[in-house]
């Protein structure tokens, strides 16, 4: 018995198989989901809410909704994207982001996503929280200011025996994620690299090799972010 199953993404047909999450269905339809904390091959949590769509109605989020038989999905539509673009504004004023000194600047998701959702000046006003910057690990710099706590290093980042190097720390607005001292220090190159790469924004990054990358030549300097799975 075949395990594929039909559904349309703004009335267009699709095909994938029964259980694959909306986002992962999309995408190999080529139709592009925004997102900001799924990762590929990791169980999603539906942390960040970029990805919500309309599903038979009702919003839902993309990445922890498994597509069915007959279900209709509405994706792009003004409304939804509004809504994608107010989720942004919120992570850009309850945060500290300066992207021209940022050296994720060009490779950074939540940039990218601005500017593909054209953000201008945020609705709401700006918080600036009074955060701090975690200079003491050996390998990584962890800066809370650019944080957007979308868990995507606390599910991904495990040593070898499956423990977490990072966790949540504190509640409410002094939420925060920071790095287990005994496992952070015994970090290996790999897993350290793993952890800069697997942060969407400039919150983890190498300690001693920035700005590798020349602006201009940067990821999202060349195309706009998603542009590799959308349809031509």
């Amino acid at each position: 018995m075949s395990t594929l199953v039909k559904f349309k993404i703004d009335g267009v047909e699709c095909m994938a198989e029964r259980g694959t999450y909306i986002v992962e269905a999309a995408r190999e339809n080529g139709i592009y989901i925004p997102t900001l904390c799924n990762i590929r091959g990791v169980k999603p949590r539906g942390s960040c809410r970029i990805c919500t769509v309309l599903v038979n109605s009702r919003p839902m989020s993309a990445c922890t909704t498994p597509v069915t038989d007959g279900m209709e999905i509405i994706n792009d539509t003004p409304e939804i994207n509004d809504t994608r673009k107010s989720i942004i504004e919120v992570l850009f004023v309850e945060g500290n982001h300066f992207c021209p000194s940022c050296e994720k600047s060009g490779n950074c998701e939540l940039q990218a996503l601005a500017y593909r959702f054209q953000m201008m000046v945020p609705r709401f006003p700006y918080i600036f929280p009074n955060k701090t910057v975690d200079a003491s690990n050996p390998k990584i710099i962890k800066d809370h200011n650019r944080c957007i706590l979308c868990k995507r290093c606390i599910r991904a980042i495990k040593t070898d025996d499956g423990k977490n190097v990072f966790a949540f720390k504190k509640r409410g607005m002094k939420l925060e994620i920071i790095i287990d001292p005994e496992l952070g220090d015994n970090f290996t190159d790999e897993l350290a690299q793993k952890a800069v790469e697997i942060c969407p924004v400039g919150a983890i990054l190498p300690r001693e090799k920035g700005y590798q990358i020349p602006i201009g030549k940067r990821k999202y300097d060349q195309v706009v972010i998603g542009s590799d799975i959308e349809k031509k």
